[in-house]
């Protein structure tokens, strides 16, 4: 895998990021600080979208999708289920944000922050919890396959 290697020393769960994972995520989030700014100062505060109906559909399939994927991984026992259950996660609290944000209408202001409250953010919190247990259970599944393999005079 790009940026991660094996590291059987105790205390380190593993693996590590290669050396340049660290400054380059760094600097990708600070480079976005101005970004950020720019965007709040010049961007109006109204705007008329075209496609707006394709952009939320193509949005909620996705997010479909991943929901399903989550649903596999789980049913499979599948290593992919924390990266699956994390970005499901990530995907709902954005629906929820962009949800209440875009609302036009005191209605639909109630609606998105009863499902924000309800059903996206709960539904979040869940995957979140899967991911962790996920990656719980695949660090033990590691460790004792690096004993196994140190036991048999393997290096990992």
């Amino acid at each position: 895998m790009v940026g991660i290697s094996v590291d059987t020393r105790a205390g380190t769960h593993g693996w590590r990021p290669a050396p340049w994972v660290v400054p380059f995520f760094a600097l990708a989030g600070i480079v976005l600080v101005p970004w950020i700014v720019f965007l709040v100062r010049m961007l109006p505060s109204t705007h008329a979208a075209a496609h707006w109906d394709v952009a939320w559909a193509g949005f909620d399939v996705g997010l479909a999708l991943l929901l399903l994927s989550v649903a596999v991984a789980a049913w499979r026992r599948s290593p992919w289920l924390e990266g699956a259950a994390t970005a499901a996660a990530a995907l709902l609290v954005v629906d929820a944000w962009f949800d209440i944000l875009t609302s036009s209408s005191h209605l639909e202001l109630v609606v998105a922050i009863l499902e924000a409250a309800l059903v996206e953010l709960p539904l979040a919190l869940l995957c979140l919890l899967l991911a962790r247990n996920a990656e719980r259970v695949l660090g033990r599944r590691l460790s004792a396959a690096s004993e196994t393999a140190r036991g048999s005079g393997l290096k990992g």
